[in-house]
């Protein structure tokens, strides 16, 4: 018996701001690894155990985001897009409503795509442990063993043995730091938000229990289409679930929640202070990751995605540097970042959900610079990607490759570009840029107009079926 996972990936990412944004959320980014960590979820399931084609439900605005952390391991997936994001229970479910297309007994394994668990051989252990529960129609979610009252998780209090897990007598939100000494002195554990169950099983209680998500997922799913190598959920039907967790849902209200307690090590990534103990530690209890120097300073998080970070004479707080913008916060305020965005986004600020940049299916383009009448960007094509044939009502580009080739089309002539070879593109010609080479394509493009919007397009073919809304440089 396989289990499919069902990776969770609609998260906006706002608690790890300025490095996660609504645009690029935490699970696509690398904290001190080679990988993601949705990358890492991906690989945690590579055990004989799991279907070795995940399922995916994630959104729209991701997608290619997704399709590429997956190309990089060499993954394939089935990719599930969500219209717009209705919470946890109807990302499950599409799931598993999907899961049955491929096995009527298909078992899942929800996870959510930000999760920090190092130790894959003893999570494929415990998932093997709780199967024989889940094959009995119970839903089996995994319980952390805690080693501190924490405030920032939920807590789930076992209840009678069964075969290989525990019942769950109640769930518990996320307490204050008294309540949670206690709920750790009675035997409470992390709720992980992790769970497995066979599909027909959850299907089935949750057409009970929650019976306006079940009926609305259900027909986005008989609706969906397939798009490229995506399979969009149907808007109108997915738009009309309530959204809402999957704990409110179904694990707090159904009898048949069980929990199996685990030792290996768990991280929600949910703020600064827990990325520190993913990080590399100096003798002062410094966690860094990128160009930091730290003089006289301890217990400091210092993240520097693109430049040089000194600190001197300062300890105890998170300094996070991205191109655009510096976040400064004492440790122990690390959890009002959340708030910090929310300020921001309300007063209009792009850089609270928007990167430099900015990801295509052919590839992505980063913006460098931009002033009165000009805007600079680096732009990367992935061999064999093009963008779409398009000109531009507004503004003239010129193009400087800097690595690979490039094939130009300007009106009615193609030319190839190598490195150090530049070509004007004026205002209102007709023009392409693709990369039919083996390497990646790599130039700076120059905007000059008095629009630089990337809605300044008349797109007259497009091999990726996209829409005028996904930006104009495609």
């Amino acid at each position: 018996m396989r289990v499919v996972p069902v990776i969770l990936s609609g998260g906006s990412g706002t608690r790890l701001w300025p490095l996660s944004r609504a645009s690029k959320p935490k699970q696509f980014l690398r904290f001190g690894t080679a990988r993601s960590l949705f990358q890492d979820t991906v690989l945690r399931c590579r055990a004989p155990l799991f279907d070795r084609r995940p399922i995916v439900v994630g959104a729209h605005d991701h997608r290619f985001l997704l399709a590429e952390d997956l190309q990089r391991i060499a993954t394939d997936a089935d990719i599930l897009l969500e219209p717009v994001a209705r919470n946890s229970c109807a990302a499950i479910a599409a799931g598993c409503l999907h899961a049955l297309r491929r096995s009527p007994d298909a078992m899942v394994l929800a996870l959510a795509a930000d999760h920090h668990i190092p130790d894959a051989a003893a999570f494929a252990a415990a998932v093997e442990t709780a199967l024989p529960e889940a094959a009995a129609g119970r839903l089996v979610t995994f319980g952390i063993r805690p080693d501190r009252p924490a405030t920032c998780y939920g807590y789930i209090l076992p209840g009678e043995r069964l075969e290989t897990a525990h019942a769950v007598r109640r769930f518990v939100e996320k307490p204050a730091a008294g309540q949670a000494a206690r709920h750790v002195a009675e035997g409470c554990l992390w709720n992980s938000g992790n769970f497995l169950f066979s599909a027909a099983a959850f299907l089935a209680e949750l057409e009970r229990l929650a019976p306006e998500v079940c009926a609305a997922v259900s027909q986005a799913h008989d609706r969906a289409t397939v798009d490229l190598d995506f399979l969009r959920l149907d808007a109108a039907a997915f738009s009309a679930s309530p959204a809402i967790a999957v704990d409110h849902a179904v694990m707090e209200k159904t009898d048949r929640a069980a929990v199996l307690a685990v030792d290996y090590a768990w991280s929600d990534v949910g703020s600064w202070d827990e990325v520190a103990a993913m990080l590399p530690r100096d003798a002062c209890g410094n966690a860094t990751a990128g160009a930091t120097v730290i003089v006289d300073g301890k217990d400091n998080v210092v993240h520097s995605a693109d430049r040089l970070t000194a600190l001197s004479g300062v300890s105890g707080m998170v300094v996070v540097s991205t191109r655009d913008s510096l976040l400064v916060v004492p440790k122990s305020r690390a959890q009002a970042v959340k708030g910090l965005v929310a300020r921001l986004r309300a007063e209009g600020r792009g850089e609270a959900v928007e990167t430099l940049q900015t990801f295509r299916p052919w590839g992505n383009y980063e913006r460098l610079d931009i002033g009165e009448g000009y805007q600079v960007k680096r732009i990367v094509v992935t061999p064999g990607g093009a963008l779409s044939l398009q000109k531009h009502r507004r503004r003239a580009e010129h193009w400087v490759v800097v690595r690979g080739q490039a094939q130009a089309t300007i009106d009615d002539e193609t030319r190839t570009l190598l490195p150090g070879q530049s070509l004007h593109v004026p205002r209102g010609a007709i023009h392409r840029l693709a990369n039919r080479g083996s390497e990646p394509l790599i130039l700076i493009e120059v905007q000059t107009g008095d629009y630089l919007g990337e809605d300044d397009i008349v797109r007259l073919e497009d091999i990726y079926n996209q829409t005028t809304e996904d930006g104009a440089d495609q």
